[in-house]
């Protein structure tokens, strides 16, 4: 394909991906399924049936931005706090089940050899939390939980990668035991080490700049800067990028203006959502040449059946290895029910599905035969526990009487009080200061008491008739900021204001707009 069409190709993809999320929002449907029955109807178009993406692509587009995001998302205090659990499980678990499902695809399919079984296992052995979590906290699942669920998903990804890059390279040449361990500790020691200066190095940049957009553009540099070159140079690009989040992660605010930070969780949450989206419609485009290509070295039913028995057995390891060694001294040994949600949250997601999309096209200069039959595994693999999982957690919370709604809700309205109480303190500290009069503080102080106030109703609210009160008053609060808006918007049109004036107004509206939030 030329340049224009794969240009045209990539437009296309992205339109499948707004129309696929707003069709599952309204038919409340799985919207990787959704995506995925897209990206086969696309691959029915012949110029789209015959776009080839080189494994590489994958690699080197997909995985630093979803690799980074989670990391410069997490949160290592609550990990350390909970670091047995997640170490065990995200090394541990990971390991047992990339092996575990090497020998079941293996004892199934002896063709595709140890190697390439091995890798199919590394592909699908890391779990994603991004849908798991989102259910656990809209229902107000134990912290904990989340914690050991959000710090296995992070550690996991960089395992299961260096295993699959280790499997990948003895499928072409084969590596003994002693020069495997000698590769992975300069691969995985690499990596934590090129991770760690490109980390320093964005830092003292980043709080060296004072243009928002040169800001935005090192945040969105950094995760390519931290992963290619690793990769380039044979270390773990994934380590690499996991290290420079978890540190960047941690210290944003400080290099960070407020606008600039408030610009750039919007900017990156669209791009990882895109890019987590594209990936199923890719899965779909590709399916097809993928069953064509089984279909001259396999059985499509003997195929199946093997897709069917990974994905079962995939979820049965990790719901019986979280049950039988799951280390009990950070998470209580008499609930159960913990345990049962952790083991039944290992749903995979866009991280599996990119690396079984980078298997490699050819080894040694040869077609790799097995390659199609490998990614459909996987994708049913992904496929089978999003769907699964994903639409019976609700319910396994339910009885097992794990939901709360308001756990979560409060939490926020705790820190939300508590920031009220610093704004009162500190306004009274600048008045005696002389930094600001005694009408200044006054003000400030009423707006900062009525809002308190506000909260400490919700938070003592029994009846309903609080969050009644907030919301009638958060709806006028939206009829008169409209009608700033309107105001604005007239003298615009009318000429009294020019549009640079009317850009930045808006923009203040936007920022300022307090109408709005979590709880």
């Amino acid at each position: 394909m030329s340049v224009e069409e794969y240009v045209v190709a990539t437009l296309v993809v992205v339109m499948a991906v707004i129309a696929g999320q707003l069709v599952a929002g309204r038919l409340r449907a799985p919207g990787a399924v959704v995506l995925v029955l897209l990206g086969m109807a696309l691959g029915a178009v012949p110029w789209m049936h015959s776009l080839s993406i080189p494994p590489e692509v994958i690699l080197l587009v997909f995985l630093p931005p979803l690799i980074y995001n989670a990391a410069f998302f997490s949160s290592p205090k609550d990990m350390r706090e909970q670091l047995r659990p997640i170490v065990v499980m995200a090394v541990g678990m990971t390991l047992a089940t990339a092996f575990g499902l090497a020998g079941i695809v293996y004892l199934l399919i002896p063709s595709v050899g140890w190697p390439a079984a091995i890798a199919l296992g590394a592909a699908v052995a890391p779990t994603d939390a991004v849908a798991a979590s989102a259910i656990l906290r809209r229902v107000g699942t134990p912290r904990r939980v989340l914690t050991v669920l959000e710090g296995e998903s992070l550690i996991n990804d960089g395992v299961a990668l260096t295993l699959f890059t280790l499997a990948v390279t003895a499928m072409s040449h084969p590596l003994t035991p002693e020069e495997g361990l000698v590769e992975l500790v300069r691969v995985v020691a690499g990596g934590l080490l090129y991770g760690a200066v490109v980390a320093l190095a964005v830092s003292w940049s980043r709080s060296r700049m004072s243009d928002p957009s040169l800001q935005l553009m090192v945040v969105l540099v950094t995760p390519f800067a931290a992963y290619v070159p690793a990769e380039m140079a044979g270390l773990s690009g994934v380590l690499a990028a996991v290290v420079a989040g978890i540190y960047l992660g941690t210290r944003g605010d400080g290099l960070l203006p407020p606008r600039v930070r408030a610009s750039g969780r919007t900017i990156w949450s669209t791009l990882v959502g895109l890019l987590e989206s594209m990936l199923f419609v890719i899965l779909g485009l590709q399916l097809d040449a993928v069953v064509t290509a089984v279909r001259e070295h396999f059985a499509l039913l003997d195929l199946v059946w093997v897709a069917l028995a990974t994905t079962v057995a995939a979820v049965a390891l990790r719901m019986g290895l979280t049950l039988a060694v799951f280390p009990l001294r950070r998470l209580e040994a008499s609930d159960l029910r913990e345990r049962v949600v952790i083991g039944w949250s290992g749903m995979r997601g866009a991280i599996s599905l990119a690396i079984a999309l980078s298997l490699p096209a050819t080894l040694g200069g040869d077609p790799f035969t097995d390659r199609g039959g490998l990614i459909f595994v996987a994708g049913v693999v992904v496929l089978g526990t999003l769907v699964g999982q994903g639409m019976t957690l609700p319910p396994l919370l339910r009885r097992l009487g794990m939901t709360d709604e308001r756990v979560r809700q409060r939490e926020f309205l705790r820190a939300d009080e508590r920031m009220g109480c610093a704004a009162l303190d500190r306004v009274d500290e600048l008045l005696r200061e002389g930094e600001v009069d005694e009408r200044t503080a006054e003000s400030l102080r009423g707006v900062y008491t009525r809002r308190l106030g506000r909260v400490r109703a919700l938070l003592e609210d029994g009846d309903g008739s609080a969050r009644e009160r907030v919301d009638g008053g958060r709806a006028v609060h939206a009829q008169i900021t409209q009608a700033r808006r309107d105001a604005l918007l007239t003298m615009y049109r009318e000429g009294e204001i020019d549009h640079e004036v009317f850009q930045e107004m808006s923009r203040e509206l936007d920022i300022r707009d307090p109408g709005t939030g979590p709880h």
